[in-house]
């Protein structure tokens, strides 16, 4: 059974272990004052949020997302980070992530949720082709000078 809700902070070490499986996933590596300022974002839940998904009690999932405005329609929801542990990947536990922040986000009156994965990540697509269409939009990015945290 997945159960999905916010993290409390006894829920810290295990969230900051799904986390650098997340990062290293993409290859990235970052400093232990990022995570901290994630972590107290996500407590303070008021910019940037978290939910955590469990399976038979064992926390397995985490998804960060936040609301953004929009200048031609509703409130947005971005689903920054979505992660499931390898051991529990193929049992719906990304799934319920999604569909929970979905609920959130209806809830707070954003008009729709979106996500960014990288085109080789193949295993992802599988499920987001399912629950999400794909509008053909390219990312651009430009990095900036100054600090992360």
């Amino acid at each position: 059974m997945i159960t999905i809700s916010k993290l409390s902070p006894a829920d810290r070490p295990v969230w900051e272990e799904l986390f650098h499986g997340y990062n290293t996933f993409y290859e990235s590596t970052y400093p232990q004052s990022m995570y901290d300022r994630a972590w107290a974002e996500f407590q303070a839940d008021e910019r940037m949020h978290a939910f955590g998904a469990w399976l038979d009690g064992e926390l397995v999932g985490i998804t960060h997302f936040f609301i953004h405005v929009q200048t031609t329609g509703s409130d947005s929801c971005y689903l920054e980070d979505l992660f499931t542990a390898p051991t529990a990947r193929g049992q719906g536990v990304g799934r319920a992530l999604i569909n929970a922040v979905a609920e959130w986000a209806a809830e707070h009156g954003c008009g729709r949720v979106y996500w960014h994965t990288h085109e080789t990540n193949a295993t992802a697509r599988l499920l987001y082709d399912k629950v999400a269409s794909l509008p053909g939009f390219i990312m651009y990015t430009k990095e900036l000078p100054g600090p992360v945290a």
